[in-house]
């Protein structure tokens, strides 16, 4: 009998709206298969409130508080010392929020959350944009890419601002860890989640969920899409623990981001100069995180 790498239990159930193809319903089903029934999650108001918690119902087989869009760091220092007082032991406090209730709206709360050495692991599922509310640009919203706020027409041709560095902006705050992971690598982010849950302090956890309809692809192709962004070094896999950098996944060359960038209709007007500028601006991040790695040994 082949040994299972991911744990069996579901603490998600079916009857959940989530989008077909939508990544961040597979991320939250592994973020709860890695952590355990002892769990709460706070969600802010982004498509999991949507997915999972419409009342009177639930989708997920763990507690369950939703707080306003801009405060899940702060709802996560508040339930941790609540469980502590209560003397609840091995209780999980989880925040799981999307690219612009953290990155953007709630990026205060989280660096108060981090600065606090809060012991909570914060959860951002980035699909580069506010999808609930009808796909406006978000600040992880790739450069160039269309949405329903940075429009292609005219002279605006998408997005014009840079996709924001959010975890160097939680590397400077120091937690006790920090990763990115990817649902089209399940024993990759299972065993972040996993190391995650085993240590204490503040850990952030930057989740890549592909979104068909903000996107603009056809729903089968997330873990593809998911895969290629990884291959190609658009989306890296690492990991900081105690200031050391360690990249979890080496492929040898990338891959161009050609394929990537022709499958999603958010970047149908994309020129070859712009392709061209996109990878050069991937590869320059990658040697970055290259040389960060090779400093923090």
């Amino acid at each position: 009998m082949a040994k299972l790498t991911i744990p069996a239990q579901e603490l998600m159930y079916s009857g959940h709206a989530a989008c077909p193809g939508c990544a961040a319903a597979l991320a939250m089903r592994l973020v709860l298969k890695g952590l355990g029934p002892r769990t709460v999650v706070s969600i802010p108001a982004c498509c999991w409130t949507v997915i999972a918690t419409p009342y009177p119902t639930n989708a997920l087989g763990v507690s369950v508080f939703d707080n306003p869009i801009e405060s899940t760091g702060a709802s996560l220092s508040g339930l941790r010392a609540a469980a502590d007082a209560l003397g609840y032991k091995d209780f999980h406090v989880v925040g799981f929020a999307g690219d612009g209730g953290t990155a953007d709206i709630g990026l205060q709360a989280l660096s108060g959350m981090l600065e606090r050495r809060t012991n909570a692991i914060y959860v951002m599922y980035d699909n580069e944009g506010y999808m609930n509310t009808g796909v406006q640009r978000s600040g992880a919203t790739p450069q160039g890419a269309w949405t329903t706020t940075t429009p292609v027409e005219g002279t605006s041709r998408g997005k014009p601002e840079a996709k924001k560095d959010i975890m160097g902006l939680v590397l400077a705050h120091r937690p006790t860890y920090a990763a990115t992971l990817n649902p089209a690598f399940p024993e990759d982010f299972v065993r972040k989640v996993e190391k995650a849950r085993d240590l204490t302090g503040s850990r952030f956890l930057h989740v890549f969920t592909p979104c068909p309809p903000g996107w603009k692809y056809s729903s089968e192709e997330s873990i593809k899409l998911g895969r290629l962004a990884t291959d190609s070094g658009i989306f890296p896999l690492f990991e900081a623990e105690n200031g050391k950098v360690r990249i979890t996944r080496k492929g040898g060359a990338l891959k161009p981001v050609d394929e990537y960038i022709h499958a999603q209709g958010r970047f149908r007007h994309f020129t070859p100069e712009d392709i061209q500028a996109f990878q050069a601006e991937v590869r320059l991040a990658w040697e970055r995180l290259l040389r960060l790695e090779k400093e923090s040994l």
